[in-house]
């Protein structure tokens, strides 16, 4: 019998069991918005961030993706998100998940910070902030994102060196 952390004999998992876990990820995203701050025209969910790092150790970079596009698509329909959410959580999702597929370590976590920050920013600043009207320096979207990330990617981190050390350390090696 095999348990739902367990990989098959090439070491993958299958198609539902991802589909299963980024459906958990998007609900605790989603579960965990009632923790946000305002930063400007931005609203800041710190807890994106450690479920951006979780999906791409757990599932790898483009199920990340998908798991911050729909946790956006989901935020902004409810009225919880602002546009920024797209570009604000992506970029961070998809770096992380390249990191965690090159290296295989909790400290690539740091690589969604450098996503969000300085890439997310940029296509805020470039995109988003001419559509919407408003005008938005990168710099003050780059500070706001970079306020909820760190800290999110710190969590992150620290989770995954949990599970490293716990029987949850074969769920991290099925990607």
């Amino acid at each position: 019998m095999r348990f739902w952390f367990q990989t098959d004999k090439t070491g993958n998992r299958s198609r539902i069991e991802k589909l299963t876990l980024a459906g958990l990820f998007v609900a605790a995203a989603i579960l965990l918005s009632g923790v946000h701050f305002p930063m400007g025209p931005t609203r800041c969910y710190p807890f994106q961030h450690t479920i951006n790092v979780l999906a791409g150790a757990f599932l790898g970079p483009w199920w990340a993706v998908g798991v911050a596009f729909i946790t956006s698509v989901i935020r902004n329909m409810t009225g919880m998100g602002t546009l920024f959410a797209f570009p604000g959580s992506i970029p961070g999702a998809i770096t992380a998940g390249l990191a965690f597929k090159f290296f295989s370590r909790p400290i690539s976590a740091l690589a969604e910070p450098l996503g969000t920050g300085p890439i997310g920013a940029a296509l805020s600043a470039l995109l988003l902030g001419p559509a919407m009207g408003k005008p938005v320096g990168f710099l003050s979207l780059q500070t706001a994102f970079l306020v909820s990330s760190i800290p999110g990617a710190l969590l992150g981190m620290g989770i995954l060196h949990v599970f490293q050390k716990t029987p949850f350390r074969k769920v991290l090696r099925g990607r």
